[in-house]
């Protein structure tokens, strides 16, 4: 009796598991199709590729592509228990791990952006023009890449080299080999979200300040770019509850190894895959420039397709 019972049991997780891995590939492949076509549509027109907010926004749509696509083969890897060598899985975990910090950093730069725009507009075009948004971008790379070098160190201080050979399954855990190390990276990322939320509220506040005195037209566009930095405020909270999840997943893992798996599950959902379908909606439909042109070239290839 024990026995079918145990053989129900895991049939009904199997399922389950199952469940839980497509529901996760259809979510994963409308978000990497939605941000394709935002990525398209922000190669169309000129005036996207020369303004900052735009080249900014398709920053943050290329990392969480890549991020999603990532993400996704490691899960279906570890779905199927397919090991690899730890050296090679450490350089696609530092590449994951610069593509997580790379959305919140540029947030925070659109945040500013925003910020220069509304609050002084007379030098909104010698701060934010396209030279200067090059540099900008160089710069949120180097320093969405310094944790990466963190954790990377941490780990080459305190691994023999005979682990690298090793074959294992591929995830983040692979970088914890003490306790001291999780506490470190939580340190450095709990450091770089508060700073970068101290400047989205300060930019909110001044723009705040802007919209009660603002009139007419300027009052509107002002209120607009508020909601947008709302809007990444709260983008940026749920990507900072993300970095606690795997420390809460391991206490969950040592105290009830049962409600880990489902969670785990959750937390994916929720603080990894939500975050980064904020993006388009904020500025894929929020915006009325870019909405209308997402429009256009989308369905003026639904209407090609259809004469073909």
């Amino acid at each position: 009796m024990a026995d079918n019972y145990s053989l129900v049991d895991g049939e009904s997780l199997l399922q389950r598991i199952k469940n839980e891995v497509i529901i996760v590939q259809i979510l994963v492949m409308i978000f990497l199709c939605i941000d394709l076509l935002l990525i398209i549509t922000f190669f169309k027109k000129e005036c996207f590729y020369t303004t900052t907010r735009y080249i900014l926004f398709a920053v943050t749509l290329l990392s969480d592509s890549v991020l999603l696509f990532f993400s996704d083969i490691l899960l279906l890897l570890s779905y199927f228990h397919f090991t690899m060598q730890v050296w090679l899985c450490i350089i696609i975990c530092v590449f994951m791990f610069l593509c997580t910090l790379l959305t919140p950093v540029t947030l925070t730069a659109m945040s500013l952006e925003r910020y220069v725009a509304i609050c002084m507009p007379l030098r909104h075009g010698e701060l934010c023009s396209t030279r200067s948004t090059v540099h900008c971008i160089l710069i949120i790379h180097g320093i969405s890449f310094v944790p990466c070098i963190v954790i990377f160190t941490m780990f080459c201080a305190t691994a023999f080299l005979s682990f690298y050979k090793q074959y294992q399954v591929c995830s983040f855990e692979l970088f914890s080999l003490h306790v001291w190390q999780d506490h470190v990276r939580s340190a450095v990322y709990q450091f770089y979200f508060l700073v970068m939320f101290m400047i989205i509220v300060v930019s909110y506040i001044k723009i705040m300040k802007v919209a009660k005195v603002a009139s007419g037209e300027d009052k509107k566009s002002t209120w607009k770019g508020l909601r947008t930095v709302v809007l990444h405020g709260f983008q940026l909270l749920l990507l900072l509850i993300q970095l606690w999840c795997p420390f809460i997943e391991t206490w969950l893992l040592q105290i009830n190894l049962r409600l880990f798996s489902p969670i785990r599950y959750i937390n994916y959902v929720i603080f990894f895959l939500a975050p980064r379908c904020l993006s388009p909606l904020i500025y894929g439909l929020r915006d009325e420039l870019f909405s209308q042109a997402l429009k256009k070239y989308a369905f003026s290839g639904l209407c090609k397709r259809n004469v073909i």
